[in-house]
């Protein structure tokens, strides 16, 4: 099993509800997200898919 390099052991299963990206990019098409360190984008295209980049 591959895992991904953090600080913290991922748990498999949120204890929360599921977040809506719209209201993760505040109803913009793009939100920037942090994790240890590094800063990704999160992308809403015209088609409603979603792509997360470095």
């Amino acid at each position: 099993m591959i895992r991904a390099q953090t600080k913290y052991e991922p748990r498999l299963v949120a204890d929360t509800d599921p977040l809506d990206a719209r209201a993760l990019t505040g109803g913009a098409a793009t939100a920037r997200i942090t994790l240890d360190g590094q800063v990704y984008t999160l992308l809403i295209t015209r088609t409603g898919k979603l792509l997360l980049t470095k």
